[in-house]
Parts: C-alpha cells; sequence; structure tokens
C-alpha cells in the first residue's frame, strides 16, 4: 500500500521514498486518531500528509520525550531539526544525505505544494517557546502559542486537501480545526502535561474557579477529584467546542475527495471531548479515548463518503463543484 501511495505521488527518488515511509511509521506509531483519518484521503495526497505530521510529530517528540535532558540540550535538538529543514529547502533535490528524514519529506512536500515556508518557522518558534514557558495567563496568550503550535499545521494541510473556494476563504477555517485539535489534546492530557512542568489550561480561567497549579498538583498526586478543577475543566471544554463551530464551515470549502478524511477527523477529535465530559474530567488521573466500536463506526461512515465522492469525480472530472453545506455530524460534535 505504502508503495502505491508513493507511486500516486510521484515520489520516485528512493532516499525520498525512505524519508516518507519514516514519517508515515511515526503518524501510524502515534497520530492514532489522524492516521486513520489519513486513510480516508486519495493514495496521492497521503504521503504529503504524513511529511507534514511526522515532522511535527518529530519536534513534539524532541521537546517532550527527552524530558530530563537539559533546556539547552533539547533547543539544540530542535535547532539542529531546523537547519536540516533550512537546508534542505534550499536544495533543488531531495535534500543533503546528512538532513534528517522528517526534513527531507517535509521540504520535497513543501515544494510539491507551494506550502508557505513561513509556516514552519512559527511552528518551530511554538517548540522552542515549550522549553521555557510552562503556563499562559490568558486565553488570548494561549491562543498566540497556538498559531505556531497548531493553527499553522491547518495552513499548511489546506493545499494538499484542495479547495472548492478560494484559499483565502477557506484558510482561517483550517487554522481554527488545527486549534480545536489541539484544544482537545491539551484538555485529554492535562495530567501528562503537569507532569511536564506545562499547563495550558490559562491561568486566569482556573483561578475563576479557585484553581492554581499547586491544586492541581495535589489531585494529580493524591488521586483526588475536585468540584472547583471539574468546572475549570468543564469552562475549558466549552472554549473547545467553540473553537470546532468555528472551525466547521471550512470542510465544505475542501475537495469533495479530502472532506471524508478531515471529516472523520472532526468526528474522532470531538468524541474525546464526550469521552473526558463522561469520564467526569477525570484528565488529571487517566486518559480518555473515544471507544473502539465508535471509532469503527465512523471510519466506515468515512469510507461510504469516500467511495461516493471519488465515484461522482470520475463520473464528472473538472467539472466545478459547489461547496457543500455543512453536515449535522459536524452541528452534534460542536
Amino acid at each position: 500500500m505504502t508503495t502505491r501511495e508513493l507511486d500516486a505521488a510521484g515520489v520516485t527518488d528512493p532516499e525520498l521514498r525512505t524519508a516518507y515511509l519514516r514519517s508515515r511509521e511515526l503518524n501510524a506509531r502515534h497520530g492514532r486518531t489522524y492516521f486513520l483519518a489519513t486513510r480516508l484521503l486519495t493514495p496521492d495526497r497521503r504521503p504529503a500528509v504524513h511529511a507534514l505530521y511526522g515532522f511535527a510529530r518529530w519536534a513534539d517528540d524532541i521537546v517532550d520525550a527527552l524530558d530530563g535532558a537539559p533546556d539547552d540540550e533539547r533547543a539544540r535538538a530542535l535547532d539542529r531539526l531546523g537547519d536540516d529543514l533550512a537546508r534542505t529547502l534550499a536544495h533543488d533535490g531531495p535534500g543533503p544525505r546528512e538532513a534528517h528524514p522528517v526534513a527531507r519529506a517535509l521540504a520535497d512536500t513543501a515544494r510539491r505544494h507551494a506550502i508557505d515556508h513561513g509556516l514552519f518557522t512559527d511552528f518551530l518558534a511554538s517548540m522552542r517557546s515549550d522549553l521555557t514557558v510552562g503556563s499562559y495567563a490568558t486565553y488570548d496568550d494561549l491562543r498566540g502559542y497556538m498559531h505556531g503550535s497548531a493553527a499553522v499545521i491547518g495552513l499548511q494541510m489546506l493545499p494538499v486537501l484542495g479547495t472548492v473556494t478560494p484559499r483565502e476563504e477557506a484558510a482561517p477555517h483550517a487554522a481554527e480545526l488545527g486549534v480545536a485539535f489541539q484544544l482537545t489534546n491539551f484538555l485529554r492530557d492535562v495530567g501528562e502535561d503537569l507532569d511536564r512542568g506545562r499547563v495550558y489550561v490559562p491561568e486566569d480561567l482556573l483561578a475563576a474557579h479557585g484553581v492554581d497549579r499547586g491544586r492541581l498538583r495535589h489531585c494529580r498526586d493524591t488521586g483526588r477529584t475536585d468540584g472547583h478543577i471539574t468546572a475549570a475543566l468543564r469552562e475549558f471544554a466549552s472554549l473547545t467546542r467553540a473553537a470546532y463551530r468555528r472551525a466547521a464551515p471550512g470542510i465544505a470549502m475542501l475537495s469533495p475527495v479530502s472532506r471524508p478524511c478531515i471529516r472523520t477527523a472532526f468526528v474522532l477529535y470531538g468524541g474525546i471531548l464526550d469521552a473526558v465530559a463522561a469520564d467526569g474530567y477525570a484528565v488529571l488521573h487517566r486518559r480518555s479515548v473515544v471507544p473502539r466500536r465508535r471509532r469503527a463506526l465512523v471510519a466506515a461512515d468515512g469510507l461510504v463518503r469516500v467511495a461516493a465522492a471519488r465515484l461522482a469525480d470520475r463520473r464528472s472530472p473538472g467539472a466545478p463543484v459547489q461547496a457543500a453545506p455543512a453536515d449535522r455530524a459536524y452541528q452534534e460534535v460542536a
């Protein structure tokens, strides 16, 4: 299957094919929800999405998986990755052999789809801030961080997915979907992030419910529940659902053959919010997951939509497609 995807995408250089496969492995291992959704894309689009995810995952792992290493060591590792990307972007071919595979795959994807290089610069800047910034005073402050850590991911994806409206019209919704996904991860991972020294729930939101970092730490360490913390997390979930509502109209602006992929990711990530609520917002003590049966049903629905979209695409090649209204599933999640 991976050979077919690379052939469909026109990736012929053996070293580049290996680089793309490395990114795909990262996606399959770490991004189960996103990888499942990516399987619903046409084969020619999948390698580019794997490259985008693989680079982001590798940078995130430098920040998180090297916990215990000095901050300056992790900063140097991020700088090396950024240097690899810059040198590879400046290279006309597959890029320097010594460059990291995820940087080579990303640079090739950026060239093929004319992705703005500034989006990668902004992303790496947010990753570096995770080494020194452990909290955010307000939601606006958090949004500033998420521009580079999440919104740019949605913007990187747009040229790969394709749109039926002018790209600038779809861009704000794509950026907001990246934010919605990351807010979902922040809510799900409150306990794990606290162990890394980070609290992404804004300080003023916590304070409004009588919560501070010490209270979070106490409940994490003792396994106790706290009504004040639950109320704060419920409000954070409401902010997250609002981001999904702002993102939803953009799905109908995508190429019809790409919509099932993003719709599936939208529904599955939104389902994490439902799982957190069903668990009583106990995210300090365990990670909430979407039930396997629910995941299977959403994936099956995506497959049906893929078949219909591809059939329509074959029947009317080159015909203009109007953006469809967002369906009820988006509203149910949001």
